[in-house]
């Protein structure tokens, strides 16, 4: 059974996380909700976590390429 640490910590169960289809990595949200319950809460990614994905997916000057062609 988990406890408290000293350092007010709390290992959570695999299987919990599992079930919940959490992983490590995950941000989270902690809140208390009322006497004798916490809950964890995945903060889903933000748009802005995604920008350079595709980096390398096209030369570089593609697109001052692409732009040249239009005003041909």
């Amino acid at each position: 059974m988990p406890k408290i640490s000293s350092k007010h910590q709390v290992t959570l169960p695999v299987e919990a996380l599992e079930r919940a289809g959490m992983h490590a990595g995950d941000e989270v949200s902690i809140e208390a909700e009322g006497a004798d319950r916490i809950v964890v809460t995945r903060i889903p990614p933000r748009p802005a976590d995604a920008l350079g994905i595709f980096d390398g997916l096209y030369e570089p000057g593609h697109l001052e390429n692409l732009r040249a062609g239009e005003r041909a």
